[in-house]
């Protein structure tokens, strides 16, 4: 079976950032986490979970390891275990330091069958990793549009590479040709 899932970083308005997918059923968690990575442009540098409702919602799903107990391991469970009526959704957690929520709806259930996931439409530039979660972000795309002449501004050009005038959203921009290229490598 093939899953259309919505994707939607909790948060973050003015754009919202989403992302909408085709996933075979078959994937594991631990490739649905590779999925979601490569279609935010995340750099998996963080630890992640997947749980019904983000963090103390059970059944967690993760990576094992002895210092944090997991129900299902995420390299050995697959969607098709968890996910089984559209409109279910579940939410997956990555940098538990800035912690980056993101809502998953299960839009459609197809029979179509499939071997990679594809992109098919989003919207919004993902944050940066480590900026300090989506409250902060929020704040450098305010200053950046509203105080282009102030110290914060300034280092927010100066951390990503801005130039003044410019805005997070039109040089990160969604390039969904770009992200189903890099699809292919999932």
């Amino acid at each position: 079976m093939l899953f259309q899932f919505k994707i939607q970083l909790k948060g973050i308005t003015k754009p919202p950032v989403w992302r909408r997918v085709l996933v075979p059923s078959n994937f594991t968690f631990e490739r649905f986490h590779d999925v979601i990575q490569t279609v935010f442009q995340w750099e998996d540098c963080h630890l992640y979970l997947f749980s019904p409702k983000g963090f103390g919602s059970k059944p967690l799903i993760s990576i094992p390891d002895d210092d944090w107990p997991v129900d299902y391991d995420a390299g050995k469970t697959k969607l098709q275990d968890i996910f089984n009526a559209e409109g279910q959704t579940y939410t997956y957690v990555y940098d538990f330091g800035d912690s980056w929520e993101h809502l998953i709806t299960l839009e459609t259930i197809s029979p179509e069958l499939a071997l990679k996931a594809v992109c098919l439409a989003g919207k919004g530039a993902c944050p940066p990793e480590d900026i300090g979660g989506f409250m902060m972000f929020q704040h450098m795309k305010d200053v950046l549009a509203n105080k282009p002449n102030s110290e914060d501004a300034k280092f927010f050009r100066d951390q990503y590479a801005l130039l003044k005038g410019e805005t997070w959203d039109e040089v990160y921009e969604f390039l969904i040709e770009e992200i189903n290229e890099d699809l292919l490598e999932v």
